[in-house]
């Protein structure tokens, strides 16, 4: 098994139950704090792109950080390098949990592409 980096916030369910299903297929995890450690303009320019994903699927937009900054209405108007400066600027805009080898990133938590992606 490979080693992974998970951007995550221990807090959240959907993170821990990303972790434990990662765990149970032993994988060895580097797990890093999406808040404590959030990941710079630079990094997220690479997991975007090694993700395949447009990047709007990076924003947490069920997030309060979202919602009260209202993003919503605001993100068609910035350029790709504003939004990943904005996301650089706090964790809680980042959707989690990101997991990644170096090679290849998911976002956010699906057990049944973790199967595919990780755990296959």
């Amino acid at each position: 098994m490979s080693k992974l980096t998970i951007y995550q916030y221990p807090k959240c369910g959907t993170c821990r139950t990303a972790v434990k299903s990662l765990q149970a297929k032993g994988n060895e995890l580097e797990l890093k704090h999406i808040v404590e450690e959030t990941p710079t303009a630079a990094e997220l320019k690479v997991l975007v792109k090694n993700s395949g994903l447009e990047l709007k699927k990076f924003f947490n937009t069920s997030g309060d950080v979202y919602k009260s900054l209202g993003l919503k209405d605001k993100l068609g108007a910035m350029s790709e390098e504003e939004q990943l400066e904005l996301l650089a600027s706090s964790g809680m805009l980042i959707k989690r949990p990101i997991v990644t080898d170096g090679k290849k990133v998911t976002v956010g938590y699906k057990e049944e592409q973790y199967e595919q992606v990780w755990n296959g």
